[in-house]
């Protein structure tokens, strides 16, 4: 993290964003510090993408107030939005363009002065591998490409704290590693980033996170501390017959969630339980299971403690 990591660049307090009746952001409560990626984590209908359209000045709160890089938005929006990038969920550059003009054309939107437009546009281009592409029509390229492109615009103006809104939800796995990669790059650069994901193995990338569910968080923190502190231990079990044993697990005590993963059954048991492996194993419902062993608890655990099942 960079040396100014206390500082804060994002401050929410008591956020509310209401459709009519439809609460899509219910109190939200956010601090958010320099040189980190912060995450929020949830399904789709959560309340991830409308929390940072109103961090962006993009929506204007129902409620509570918002400061990001010490603005208050969305009074000073118009101010932010030359200290911030945003990258959308949707592809939304023009696709009749090719990749310089649509390089240029936000350059001028952002105001780069043409002495300086020129070498930044160079230095995106060749940072995301889009020199040989530069000639290409936005609209015929891949969504790696894409992806690229849309990451290259965002950061053109060099914006203090980057927005990626489901950044690879539309894009390979081998390109969600990479654009990972760079997103670290960015931040050892400088940048703070605040990205939304539905992914539980990006979601552990994230230096904290934000856990969201029907429009309030849930969890909040790094992703070790949020593991720590869930609860639950988690313990697998091998053998004939998980679909029985999980149906007959669920709903006894000590017992907050199961779930079949391959040929295992991955079972949350409260940490009340002293041991949990011998709880399991004295079980009359794992009778023939040939393994039940205690294993180390990862995000998706987190998730599922949090919300839905396992608040139950």
């Amino acid at each position: 993290m960079s040396e100014l990591a206390g500082d804060i660049v994002v401050k929410a307090r008591g956020l509310v964003k209401k459709f009519k009746d439809f609460h899509a952001v219910d109190g939200l409560d956010l601090t958010i510090e320099r040189g980190m990626i912060y995450g929020f984590l949830g399904p789709n209908g959560s309340g991830k993408t409308t929390a940072m359209r109103m961090l962006t000045g993009l929506l204007t709160p129902t409620e509570g107030t918002v400061e990001v890089l010490g603005l208050s938005v969305p009074k000073d929006a118009e101010t932010l939005k030359y200290k911030i990038g945003y990258m959308t969920q949707a592809f939304s550059l023009y696709g009749d363009l090719t990749v310089q003009e649509n390089l240029n054309f936000m350059a001028t939107i952002y105001g780069l002065p043409s002495s300086k437009r020129k070498q930044r546009i160079g230095e995106v281009m060749e940072r995301y591998s889009l020199t040989e592409l530069k000639n290409r029509f936005a609209g015929k390229m891949s969504g790696g490409q894409r992806q690229r492109l849309a990451l290259a615009t965002a950061v053109l103006h060099e914006p203090q704290l980057l927005f990626l809104d489901e950044p690879t939800s539309a894009v390979d796995p081998e390109s969600r590693r990479h654009f990972w990669e760079q997103l670290f790059d960015l931040v050892d650069g400088g940048t703070s980033i605040v990205v939304t994901t539905h992914f539980m193995d990006e979601a552990e990338r994230c230096h904290k996170i934000a856990i969201m569910e029907a429009g309030k968080k849930r969890a909040d923190g790094a992703p070790n501390d949020l593991m720590a502190a869930m609860g639950a231990n988690v313990v697998e079990i091998e053998g004939p017959n998980l679909r029985d044993i999980r149906r007959h697990l669920l709903g006894t005590r000590g017992i907050m969630a199961a779930a079949q993963l391959g040929a295992r059954l991955r079972v949350l048991v409260t940490d009340d339980v002293p041991d949990p492996a011998d709880f399991l194993k004295e079980r009359p419902e794992t009778d023939g299971a040939t393994l039940i062993e205690q294993v180390r608890p990862n995000l998706e655990d987190v998730f599922v403690t949090a919300t839905g099942e396992g608040r139950q």
